[in-house]
Formats: C-alpha cells, sequence, structure tokens
C-alpha cells in the first residue's frame, strides 16, 4: 500500500542549474513550462484545482559573457569619474556608449591635452557626447589635421568642441569631410567664409557631398534667375550672411525667396539686394514661421493705423523683426505704445524691437527723469549697447543739472 505522504520529486530547469521540489506524489501537479520568475503554481486536488502564490526567490548562475561585460563597464565607469565626466548626463545622451567594450577615453584624454585642452574642458566634452571616446587616435589626428586646414590654431578648435562637441565627434567619415572642404573652397568661398561656418555651423561638414552640392547649385540658380551673373560671388555673400543655410533643405529656402518675392512684390533688382543682405538671415527658418510672423506683423501695424506700404518698409528694413514670435512683438509694440512712443517712430527705428520689455522700460523712465524730449528726439538710443548708453545717460543728467544749477 502507498503511503498518502509518498514524496515525489521535480526538478523545474532554471538557467544553467535547476530547482529541485519536494511534494506529495497525490498532492501536487505541476504545469509544464514552468517559467521563470513566475509566481504561479496550480495545485490539484481530487475535487478542485486552485491557484497559491508564493514568493520565492531564483539564484541566477554567472554566465561568462553578462561577467565580462559588468567588468568592462564597471571600468570605464571608474575611468570616467576620475576623469571629472558627468556621468548621468553622459549616460541620458548615448547609454549605449556604456555597453561597448574597448573604449578609448584614455587615448582621447590624452590627444586632447596635446592640443592643449584642459581636464575640465575635456570632461565637459565627453559628459555632452560621450560617443567621442570611441574614436580612435588614428582617426582623431587625421580629422584634427583637416580641421586645421581651415582654422588657424589648435586653441580655435579647441574652443569649437567646447561650445559644440558633437560638430567634431559625430561623424568618423574623414574622407567626406576632406570633399566638403575642396568642394567648399572650388566654388568661392573664402578661407574667412568657411571658419564662419566651422564656428557658427559646423554640422555643414558632416553634411554628405550631395546635399552640400545641392544648395550650392539652387543659389546658383537663384543667382542667375535674378540677372546676375557672378554666382560664386553671390553665393559666398549669402553663405557669409547666413552660414546656417547649409543645414536646410532646399525645399525650404527655395519657399522662403518665392514668399519674399511674391509678399513684397520686389523686381529681380531689389531681391538680389535684400538676398545678398539682410534678407540672407531669414531664408532658413521655417516656411510656418515666417508667414506666421509676417502676418501677425501686419495685423497688428493695421490695427495701429499703418498702411501696407509702412508695414513692407518696416520688415525690409530690418528682416530680423520675423524672428520675433507673435507674442512677443506684440507685447513690445504695446510696451512702446504704453510709454508714448508713436508707432510712426517705431517704424522708423525698428531696432529698438531688439531690446527687452523691461531694459525699454526701464531706459524710457531714465531718460526721461533726465529730461529728454522721446516726442523731438531720436529714439535709437533705447538700442544702444550698454557702454554707449550709459554714457549718454550720464551727459544727459550732467547737462540738466547744470540747467537746474545743481
Amino acid at each position: 500500500m502507498q503511503s498518502p505522504l509518498s514524496l515525489r520529486q521535480m526538478s523545474i530547469p532554471k538557467g544553467l542549474g535547476y530547482l529541485t521540489i519536494m511534494a506529495p506524489r497525490n498532492f501536487l501537479c505541476m504545469r509544464g513550462n514552468f517559467l521563470f520568475g513566475s509566481r504561479g503554481w496550480m495545485i490539484r486536488f481530487p475535487a478542485k484545482i486552485l491557484f497559491k502564490l508564493v514568493s520565492f526567490r531564483l539564484y541566477s548562475m554567472k554566465c561568462g559573457n553578462t561577467d565580462s561585460e559588468s567588468s568592462e563597464n564597471e571600468e570605464l565607469l571608474n575611468n570616467l569619474l576620475k576623469m571629472g565626466v558627468d556621468v548621468d548626463m553622459a549616460k541620458k545622451r548615448q547609454p549605449g556608449v556604456f555597453n561597448r567594450m574597448g573604449t578609448k577615453e584614455q587615448d582621447l584624454k590624452m590627444f586632447l591635452l596635446s592640443k592643449g585642452a584642459s581636464k575640465e574642458v575635456i570632461a565637459s566634452i565627453i559628459s555632452r557626447y560621450p560617443r567621442a571616446i570611441t574614436r580612435t587616435p588614428e582617426s582623431l589626428s587625421e580629422r584634427w589635421d583637416l580641421w586645421r586646414r581651415i582654422m588657424t590654431s589648435d586653441l580655435e578648435i579647441i574652443n569649437i568642441l567646447e561650445r559644440s562637441p558633437e560638430s567634431f565627434f559625430r561623424s568618423r567619415n574623414n574622407l567626406n569631410l576632406e570633399n566638403n572642404i575642396k568642394f567648399l573652397y572650388s566654388v568661392g568661398l573664402t578661407h574667412k567664409c568657411l571658419c564662419r561656418l566651422l564656428t557658427s555651423a559646423p554640422r555643414t561638414f558632416s553634411n554628405s557631398l550631395d546635399l552640400n552640392k545641392q544648395m550650392i547649385e539652387l543659389l546658383q540658380e537663384v543667382c542667375l534667375s535674378l540677372g546676375h551673373n557672378e554666382p560664386r560671388d553671390f553665393v559666398g555673400k549669402i553663405i557669409f550672411k547666413n552660414p546656417f543655410i547649409l543645414i536646410q533643405s532646399t525645399k525650404r529656402v527655395k519657399t522662403n525667396i518665392e514668399f519674399l518675392q511674391s509678399t513684397f512684390n520686389l523686381n529681380n533688382e531689389q531681391l538680389l539686394i535684400l538676398l545678398c543682405g539682410p534678407g540672407a538671415k531669414i531664408l532658413d527658418l521655417s516656411n510656418d514661421y515666417v508667414s506666421r510672423n509676417y502676418t501677425n506683423i501686419k495685423e497688428k501695424l493695421f490695427s495701429l493705423g499703418c498702411t501696407e506700404e509702412e508695414v513692407h518698409r518696416f520688415i525690409l528694413s530690418y528682416p530680423d523683426v520675423v524672428f520675433l514670435g507673435e507674442k512677443k512683438f506684440n507685447d513690445k509694440i504695446d510696451c512702446l505704445i504704453e510709454e508714448k512712443i508713436s508707432v510712426s517712430q517705431i517704424i522708423e527705428n525698428p531696432r529698438i524691437l531688439d531690446s527687452s520689455i523691461s531694459t525699454l522700460k526701464s531706459r524710457i523712465k531714465e531718460l526721461v527723469n533726465a529730461g529728454y524730449n522721446f516726442s523731438t528726439s531720436n529714439i535709437t538710443l533705447l538700442s544702444w549697447s550698454q557702454k554707449r548708453y550709459k554714457a549718454k545717460l550720464k551727459k544727459l543728467n550732467t547737462e540738466q543739472n547744470i540747467v537746474l544749477g545743481n
């Protein structure tokens, strides 16, 4: 006769080991394919089935691959912490770097130190662009030499890396960089212009060569269509005025050029002058943004009694006003009107909108207290540099004190 409490041994596979369960033979029936980490056991009695939740912990066995990865990551983390890297920031930006083996953080550190970078700058570069530690010394040296074809010193490159580490480390395609430099020189861009591109819009040199060619060809076509026979000069002027244009789509730039010509009824010569001058700055803006801000400027000035001709003159004399969002533009106009500055004065001096509302209010108050009459005097000093403005204010206060006999 079988004992009611005779035990049955069952083994549940777990990783590379086994967990052994002992239970009464007629008491416990385990379902097949027990899942790792599951909490449900199905227990069968003669008349019913019920579930019993139990809590247990399965101890894992170390796998050779996992062990080597964890030791590699630990070594990398320790190295970065010793270098002063903000590891939390680095992990948020490029977490995949921390799963790599054979990183080159020490090589990168020695390379940048040899070029004059401080330890603090190196730590900042890695914190913001950790993928930099995957570049080989040979690749870094080759890329550095290519950048030196444009920049005159190592310190200039270090300054760019400190501001935008991605610009140098984003691509490892040094051949593409070399081809872009040769191409941009070949279309007439000067050394000064390439320096401006590298300091302001370094992503230009990470573009594929075809993308840069497409934009240059578009600008050349625009130049010829406007009756100008010197496309090299035209391209150079636009890129120097707006170094960000090469990292935008040709569709965006073309649409903005068409918008300017149709909206302001410009002939070819007028459009050419605008594009080679202040109008170049807005070519890389979103088409919707340009259109929306123009509509807002027009409606706001119309509400203050301006004509369409005055609105156009206002914008064309200072296209930077299109950069102002709707609320910011409206608030600044309202502020000036409240301070008794006339809309005609604003139309003639659009640069005053560069100043913040708090600056406008404080300067108007100071100038009025110093006896300055805005109704008969120029308002351009509202947009002057702080140093120049303070010198003028001091002079006005001195003159007022003399008049008052103080």
